[in-house]
């Protein structure tokens, strides 16, 4: 393998580790080609929802973080 090869090898190494690290980037958001709200950063894929969505999720705000807290003995965490 050439002094080339190796350095296009390493370079292709350290960003595969990078992207398979993603810690630090936070998500984001982007208006999608249908209007949706989309955010990204969560998952392997976006989360999109339309505006009513959206308003009515974050409406249950206080409900959702109440149900976590009542089910978090039963919940799982994933590391980003």
């Amino acid at each position: 393998m050439s002094e080339t090869q190796e350095q296009e090898l390493a370079r292709l190494r350290a960003e595969n580790t990078a992207l398979k690290a993603g810690g630090g980037e936070r998500p984001r958001l982007k208006v999608s080609e249908k209007g949706g709200v989309s955010v990204y950063g969560l998952g392997r894929f976006p989360v999109t929802l339309y505006l009513e969505q959206w308003r009515a999720l974050l409406g249950m705000k206080e409900e959702i973080e109440q149900f976590i807290q009542d089910n978090a003995g039963k919940l799982k965490t994933k590391a980003a």
